[in-house]
């Protein structure tokens, strides 16, 4: 099971990517991917389609989404798997966390026109086929297509990390509500990405302590953002909360991520991966190769 090729965090048109669900399912399929998440931030709706186009190309689907969430002032990211997308728990949290979105795009474009950088506002909101998920992702394409910044990672260097221009905090969900209304919906959480956060060595056992006291099942130990040294760290937490492990390449556009589908080295082997909680999907993914 840990050799299994899944690929359990990747972003559409419905969030911050630039590929459509049905291309992605499809790019997935080409690369070996057996096993696939969509996880859009804080929505939903590119399910139906990513699911559609899975069963086209023998690609094992499970629903996914990425929450974002506030914890010790930050943003914190929860990948959910497994849930019913109509459960109107779900639906109305993740509406709820949405609407802070656009407030907080304003505000950017306020704070970048402040150092000479105008329209960043509007530009942004065009990039984003849903202005309710504008982000920060959308702020990054306007800056390096207007010359700017060369590419993504100067545009967050620059622009929009805490402290620069164009950042400007917002105060998400709890985190022990968006894991109620994951739970609630028949989902399996895991913490995605936790090598990212700027957070001691405390507060990340604090996270992942409240996390775990809240019911949370897993962690996102390979990803695209992840060392082979923050693989080996994050794995010892897992080992050391009773977290399953999941893997994600976070693939947000064929120019842009670190990792494309298919692409990512396998879970340690010490580690449970989080696809054996479903046996028939695992199974299935694997006599498809």
């Amino acid at each position: 099971m840990h050799d299994l090729n899944a690929d359990l965090h990747c972003h559409s048109t419905f969030s911050d990517g630039s590929l459509p669900p049905e291309v992605l399912a499809q790019r997935a399929a080409e690369r070996g991917v057996e096993l696939w998440a969509l996880t859009d931030h804080d929505e939903v709706s590119g399910i139906s389609a990513a699911r559609a186009a899975c069963q086209a190309h023998g690609v094992s689907f499970i629903t996914g989404v990425e929450v974002s969430v506030t914890f010790a002032g930050e943003t914190v990211h929860i990948l959910g798997f497994g849930f019913d997308e109509h459960h109107p728990d779900l639906v109305a949290g993740l509406a709820q966390v949405r609407s802070g979105r656009l407030a907080r795009a304003r505000a950017m474009g306020d704070s970048l026109a402040q150092v000479g950088i105008k329209g960043a506002y509007d530009a942004a909101c065009a990039l984003a086929p849903n202005p309710e998920l504008v982000s920060r992702t959308h702020f990054g394409r306007f800056l390096v297509e207007q010359g700017h910044c060369a590419d993504m990672g100067e545009v967050f260097r620059r622009y929009l990390k805490p402290g620069k221009p164009g950042y400007v905090p917002h105060q998400w969900a709890g985190l022990g509500e968006a894991l109620r209304w994951l739970h609630g919906a028949g989902g399996v959480t895991a913490i995605a990405h936790p090598a990212r956060y700027p957070f001691n060595p405390t507060v990340e056992y604090a996270l992942f302590s409240e996390f775990q006291g809240h019911g949370g099942q897993g962690v996102e130990v390979v990803c695209g953002s992840h060392t082979a040294a923050d693989v080996e760290r994050i794995s010892g937490l897992a080992l050391e909360f009773g977290l399953l492990a999941t893997r994600g390449s976070d693939f947000h556009s064929p120019t842009e991520s670190r990792v494309d589908l298919g692409e990512l080295p396998l879970l340690p082997g010490r580690l449970t991966p989080i696809w054996t909680l479903w046996p028939a999907l695992a199974q299935a993914a694997a006599r498809a190769q």
